[in-house]
């Protein structure tokens, strides 16, 4: 009870400060569902940065981590970007350096630079465009198909992309995100095999996004009810979808949403372990202490903000 007394004390008086600032506050899928819950806007890397570009608030809180703050506050110069907790960080952006990615595009002179969201802002600064797990097929298909194109950093989305577009020119970066990979294709097959009548939603940075669709090909996995989504993807196709059960394979956050979305509907974690500690670095005191003292503004030095926004816009503009 007092647990529960805590959460709502904490929730009125962010709603309170909230409103004294005229701020906005944004949430990633994955937070802590009392997070969550206190969200203007909540949803996939996407879907935030388009409310970010599109705010009148005079401060934006992001609950999500680092490289989501960035890209608010270059959308935003004139904006105060808070990030609740600076050690939210993600282990996906750290697998390439803006000086790595120099170097790789020396490698391949002319070619475009299709960055995933989940990168710096130095990187994004060295990228042609940013893209999404839910627009990054779009983002590709909207590139000539005689240009090369360097894909990073994650290397399970580029070849789910490479695949859906059939993309021979495509090169791709060796990274990946440590919760996402570790769901594998044999855990899912299990999970699968336990709930013969659910759906199979699959984020496509997961270790077995790949191996779903080549199993889909076989036979081994249903291709009617196995659908390849983004967290926004996963979230609309439940609301959706006629099927009463639903086997998850993303970060295990994004369950708070969908029960409450769907009451009466069932979904089971394809690894119940899939818990990103960078997301639940977030919580509602740490949001509180943002709003009440400025905790943590994020800023952007403005000759690499100038560069990757540009990126970041056509991605914007991309599905």
């Amino acid at each position: 009870m007092n647990a529960t007394l805590d959460i709502t004390a904490l929730q009125e008086e962010i709603l309170r400060l909230k409103a004294e600032r005229n701020a906005l506050i944004l949430a990633h899928n994955y937070q802590l569902p009392e997070v969550q819950d206190i969200a203007d806007v909540l949803g996939d890397s996407l879907a935030l940065a388009r409310a970010a570009a599109r705010t009148d608030a005079d401060v934006i809180v992001f609950c999500g981590v680092h490289f989501m703050a960035e890209t608010a506050a270059i959308l935003n110069p004139d904006k105060v970007v808070l990030l609740p907790d600076l050690e939210a960080g993600c282990s996906l952006a750290d697998s390439i350096t803006a000086d790595e990615l120099r170097a790789w595009k020396a490698e391949h002179p002319g070619a475009v630079v299709v960055a995933y969201v989940n990168t710096s802002a130095e990187v994004k600064a060295e990228s042609d465009y940013c893209c999404t797990s839910s627009n990054a097929v779009q983002v590709v298909q909207a590139i000539p198909e005689d240009k090369e194109i360097l894909f990073l950093p994650d290397m399970f989305l580029g070849s789910y992309v490479q695949r859906v577009t059939g993309r021979k020119n495509m090169h791709i970066w060796m990274g990946e995100c440590h919760v996402h990979a570790g769901i594998q294709p044999l855990q899912v097959q299990t999970v699968v095999k336990e709930h013969p009548r659910a759906e199979l939603l699959v984020h496509p940075e997961c270790g077995c996004s790949t191996s779903n669709m080549m199993l889909v090909a076989e036979g081994v996995l249903p291709a009617e009810r196995t659908k390849i989504l983004s967290t926004g993807g996963m979230l609309q196709h439940a609301r959706q979808s006629q099927a009463e059960e639903f086997v998850v394979a993303t970060e295990v956050g994004i369950l708070h949403q969908m029960e409450k979305q769907n009451p009466g509907k069932r979904f089971i974690p394809a690894n119940p372990d899939a818990v990103c500690p960078f997301m639940k670095k977030i919580t509602l005191a740490k949001v509180r202490d943002a709003l009440r003292e400025n905790k943590h503004v994020i800023t952007v030095p403005a000759d690499i903000a100038a560069r990757a926004r540009t990126a970041i816009e056509r991605m914007i503009a991309i599905g």
